[in-house]
Parts: structure tokens; C-alpha cells; sequence
């Protein structure tokens, strides 16, 4: 037992080194470029593989005999995910204490950010300038902005840790489908993920939690309010895999949980990847993971649901933005002119 606690020892004391040793030579942006292009190198000769025998008539005419119904279904379950993304910015403004502002703020503020973020890729930045324009308008500074984003990051990270959470714990194959390790290994994973989700609940029920330092000091939610911060993070999850679930072809059948899991994983790949809504990485890990399917008809499916949650409110955020600016000019020329 001794020597076995000795070796855990000196390995740990190992990969300490290691990342000291990376952050230090590479540095962790450089690392978080190479892993982002290593997913995306790996994704592109994946999708080579899987793509370049298609036949592109075959994949249109899926699109189109694909049933109306079922596209409309996929419409309104996207538009229930970009309705609960409204409440992300609910939570997170009203977590900072700023209870002046109206949810049709917030919302406008989330739609549009989520919008403009999952389609113009490094969506911490982008989707950060665009609520700093909307919010800096009702006396919200940059750190105040900043605070907002990371409550609203972590709504969206506590909902992804228990949906793949109890998804890997209760369904490892779907994730192995996607992952191709061990199903033991991805069961495993997903039970110390709900342990330490459960452990993350604790510990801020107990007394409140404040983290940061010197201006930048973030409250985080108590016990109850992380609660209803993973309700929303799982609804949102939700209605994004029910769209997909709608728009994959019906034979062979698979289960909810089946495509659910796989999608959320590909999903995150594609967070990971940093490319505008994990162009190819997301693709690419769904045509691996879901082989049953035809690829010509998952190929349709996959170009609706992109239509559907990447296109369509990138080009209504662009207008209500667009709109907005256009707004915003004259009515500060009118000011002007009056003074």
C-alpha cells in the first residue's frame, strides 16, 4: 500500500511538472490554438473519409422529402432553446443585482449574443461585445458585462455536466459511439461528473461563495438558484437535441437517449474546436457516431438543423441588431439637433 501510494505520489508530482512545464514553454493560449487545430485537422480528415464518395443530388433530395412536419417540429424546438437562452441573461443580470433591468433587455441581450456567438465562432468575445453594446446602454460597465458572462457560462456548463452527466452514467455506449473508449471508462465518467456536480451544489448551499478578487468579485448562486441555473441549462439542452432527434432519419429507429447523448458530445467538440458553430468538428463527430443512418440522409438532416439554429437567428439578430443601431443614430441626431 505504501509503495502504491508512493507511485500515485510521484505521478502526480509528475503531471504537476508537465503542466507547469507546458504553461511555462507554451504557454495555456498557445495550447488551447494547438488542441483547437488538432480537433479541427482531425475533423476535416474524418469528414474527407466520409464525404468525398457523397453524392450531392442524393443528400438535396433528402432535404426535400424530409417531412414538412418534422422540420416545423425542429423550428419551434429551436425556438425554445433561443427562448431559454433569454433567461441565461435573466439569471446572470439579476445574480449581479442589477434588478433595473427588464428581461426584454435581457432577452434581446441573449438572443442576440448567442446568435452572433455560435455562428461567428470564439463566442466568449463576440457574444461578450455584443451584450457590452446592449447592456452598456442601461449604465452596465465592462466588468459588470464580464461578471454577467461568466454566471451565464456557467448556467450553460452546469446544465452540459448534467445532461452528459446522467447521459454517460445511464447510456455509455451512445457516448462510446462518439468517443470510442471503453464503456466502463465513459460510465465512470459520467458518475464522477454527478459527483462533482453534486459536490458544487453543496458546497455554495452551505454559505455564500465568492470568488475573484480585488474588482472582480463574483457572487455565486446559492443552492437553490444553481439549482434552477442547471433547470435552464438542461431545458435549453434539451429542445437543442429534440430538434436534432426530429430532423435524423427515421430508419433505423434509435432512442431519444441515443441521439441526445451523441449530439451534446458532438456538440461540445465543436465548443472546443473554437470553429463558428463547430463547423465540421460538430459534423464530423455526428456522422461517426450515428454510422446506422444513411450518410446522404444524416448529411440533410444535419444542413436543416444547421438552417434551422445557425442561419435563421444569426440573420434575425443581424436585422434586430441592425435595426436597433439605425435607431440608436437618429434618435442621438435628434438630441443633438434639439440641444
Amino acid at each position: 500500500m505504501l509503495d502504491a501510494g508512493a507511485d500515485l505520489g510521484h505521478k502526480m508530482t509528475w503531471l504537476r511538472a508537465v503542466g507547469r512545464l507546458c504553461e511555462r514553454k507554451i504557454g495555456l493560449h498557445t495550447l488551447g490554438i494547438l488542441i483547437s487545430l488538432s480537433i479541427i485537422s482531425i475533423a476535416a480528415v474524418v469528414l474527407y473519409h466520409k464525404l468525398h464518395n457523397i453524392n450531392v443530388g442524393k443528400v438535396l433530395t433528402a432535404m426535400a422529402t424530409v417531412e414538412y412536419s418534422d422540420v416545423l417540429i425542429a423550428a419551434l424546438f429551436v425556438a425554445g432553446a433561443y427562448f431559454t437562452l433569454t433567461f441565461y441573461d435573466l439569471f446572470a443580470v439579476r445574480t449581479i443585482g442589477r434588478k433595473d433591468v427588464p428581461y426584454r433587455v435581457a432577452a434581446l441581450a441573449g438572443f442576440t449574443s448567442y446568435a452572433v456567438g455560435h455562428n461567428v465562432g470564439a463566442s466568449v468575445f463576440t457574444g461578450g461585445a455584443v451584450r457590452y453594446r446592449i447592456y452598456s446602454a442601461w449604465g452596465l460597465d465592462a466588468i459588470e458585462v464580464a461578471k454577467l458572462c461568466f454566471i451565464a457560462g456557467l448556467t450553460f456548463w452546469l446544465g452540459n455536466v448534467t445532461v452528459l452527466g446522467f447521459g454517460f452514467a445511464y447510456h455509455p455506449q451512445a457516448a462510446s459511439d462518439i468517443d470510442q473508449l471503453p464503456l466502463w471508462l465513459n460510465r465512470a465518467a459520467g458518475i464522477v461528473a454527478l459527483c462533482a456536480l453534486v459536490g458544487y451544489v453543496t458546497w455554495v448551499w452551505r454559505t455564500p461563495r465568492v470568488i475573484g478578487r480585488q474588482n472582480w468579485k463574483v457572487q455565486l448562486p446559492s443552492g437553490p438558484l444553481t439549482l434552477l441555473q442547471i433547470v435552464i441549462g438542461m431545458v435549453d439542452l434539451g429542445c437543442c437535441a429534440l430538434a436534432m432527434y426530429m430532423l435524423v432519419p427515421n430508419e433505423p429507429h434509435l432512442q431519444f437517449i441515443d441521439v441526445a447523448v451523441i449530439f451534446i458530445t458532438a456538440t461540445m467538440l465543436g465548443f472546443a474546436s473554437h470553429s463558428p458553430g463547430g463547423l465540421g468538428v460538430f459534423d464530423a463527430a455526428m456522422l461517426i457516431a450515428l454510422w446506422e443512418y444513411d450518410a446522404e440522409q444524416l448529411l440533410a438532416g444535419l444542413l436543416i438543423f444547421r438552417l434551422l439554429y445557425y442561419i435563421v437567428p444569426f440573420t434575425l439578430a443581424l436585422m434586430v441588431l441592425g435595426v436597433r443601431e439605425f435607431r440608436l443614430h437618429f434618435a442621438g441626431r435628434r438630441r443633438a439637433g434639439g440641444g
